[in-house]
């Protein structure tokens, strides 16, 4: 089957992302997939990523699709062909745009939901909520451009963050149609801010 090669550009990224026990990854991540361990701790949280532009190749710019999505993202490591791979799971795609959800494990990758999204910026402030059409994922996203990571951070630094690479924007990244695990995890008030 034919796909043609989707292009856009990056708008807006915010990652927010939060320390987990391991412990209570086991059941949500499929095999080969073990949680990456940060000081310990296994990270996971979402990216909030708005896209521009986006459409075939072929198409001229204003003909482009504008969205805003939600990719919830478990930092993973695995074994493949006998070398250690790093990389993200990601459970849950939401997405502002209908064609996005209809589209999606077809011209883009991974499902995508349908939700609502609210978002609110500045020059140095951002907020960001979104709603599932189903009601069970809410996200509320209030943050300002810092100069430093806070103290609590599990990274420390900035330079740290970037070296566990959790922070790449092409690492490799695994959808999954299965949500209802992520879905029951999050709910269940588990992970901590990192």
């Amino acid at each position: 089957m034919y796909l043609p090669t989707i292009q856009g550009v990056i708008d807006r990224r915010i990652l927010v992302n939060y320390r987990i026990s391991p412990a209570l990854l086991e059941g949500v991540l499929p095999q080969p997939f073990r949680p990456k361990l940060v000081r310990g701790m296994a990270i996971a949280g979402f990216c909030l990523i708005r896209l521009k532009q986006i459409r075939p190749r072929t198409l001229p710019i204003p003909l482009g699709l504008t969205s805003e999505n939600a990719a919830h993202r478990i930092a993973v490591v695995w074994e493949e062909n006998g070398e250690h791979r790093e990389g993200v799971y990601i459970p849950i795609r939401h997405t502002s745009s209908r064609f996005n959800a209809l589209a999606g494990g077809r011209l883009f990758p991974g499902l995508h939901d349908h939700a609502t999204f609210e978002v609110v910026e500045s020059n140095d402030t951002f907020s960001v909520n979104v709603e599932s059409d189903d009601h069970t994922t809410r996200l509320m996203v209030e943050a300002q451009i810092a100069s430093s990571l806070p103290q609590s951070s599990l990274f420390g630094s900035l330079q740290y963050s970037a070296k566990t690479n959790f922070l790449e924007v092409n690492l490799r990244q695994f959808p999954s149609p299965a949500r209802e695990q992520l879905t029951a995890f999050l709910e269940s008030g588990n992970a901590n801010s990192v």
